[in-house]
């Protein structure tokens, strides 16, 4: 597949991907919506299925959507090295225009919401304790179950052009998000489960500088790199045990 096509499949992919899971947070945070205090489950299920609704738009690519998927997958000697860079511009990119079609979607409620100044949460991930050692051991541990799910899939394997294909079985991408819901309700409890360097990064990104909510809060840059870094080494971590793993 051409380096063109990648861009595209991922950045439409990952656009709709943060649309929806921004878009089930905001539905749940801010008032005068259908889904105003729906709850984590709520946020969990939405997440979920926001994976499988990108996921399943951008399978001509392999379908990455995330930074540490593609290193994990590159490390792993599944995605060509020379292709990484075209997949991470894609997906960042992929995460801030999602995050403004977030925006655009909920302008409204954004301009009635009484407390403009705790958005950022809408759109960025933050630690109920904060302790950035430990928060980032927890998104190593979340990202590194996502990312060795997807490399010890039964149905993992690469296509006639190197683009791979990580379906699990008859469940295909529904497979990745229910375990992206089981990781939410298990792991995500201490950071809110990043498991995604553009799924944060991208939309903090656009939060900051991008999108005119009034009154909006700071960006919290100094935590930025816990959902970046950690989820980077956990999907590391998962493909060195894929390549040291006898089966594999």
């Amino acid at each position: 597949m051409s380096t063109s096509s990648i861009f595209l499949w991922e950045l439409l992919g990952t656009s709709v991907l943060i649309l929806l899971g921004t878009g089930v947070v905001a539905n749940n945070v801010l008032r005068r919506t259908n889904g105003n205090n729906g709850g984590p489950l709520f946020i969990n299920i939405g997440w979920g299925f926001a994976v499988f609704a990108g996921a399943s738009l951008a399978a001509p690519s392999g379908a990455h959507l995330n930074p540490a998927i593609t290193l994990g997958l590159a490390v792993a000697d599944k995605t060509e090295w020379s292709d990484v860079p075209i997949y991470l511009i894609a997906q960042m990119l992929g995460g801030i225009v999602g995050a403004i079609l977030c925006w655009a979607t909920y302008k409204l409620q954004f301009d009635d919401h009484p407390e403009p100044g705790g958005t950022l949460g809408i759109f960025a991930t933050a630690p109920q304790i904060a302790d950035k050692t430990w928060n980032f051991v927890t998104e190593t541990i979340g990202t590194f179950v996502l990312v060795a799910f997807v490399l010890f899939s039964p149905a993992f394997q690469s296509g006639p052009d190197g683009v791979p294909n990580f379906g699990n079985a008859a469940l295909g991408y529904a497979g990745v998000a229910f375990v992206v819901i089981v990781i939410g309700t298990s792991l995500g409890g201490p950071t809110g489960y990043a498991i995604n360097p553009a799924r944060d990064l991208g939309p903090r990104i656009a939060y900051a500088f991008i999108l005119p909510i009034r009154g909006k809060g700071r960006a919290d840059w100094g935590y930025s790199w816990v959902p970046v870094l950690g989820p980077i080494v956990g999907g590391i971590l998962a493909a060195l045990l894929f390549m040291a793993y006898p089966s594999a």
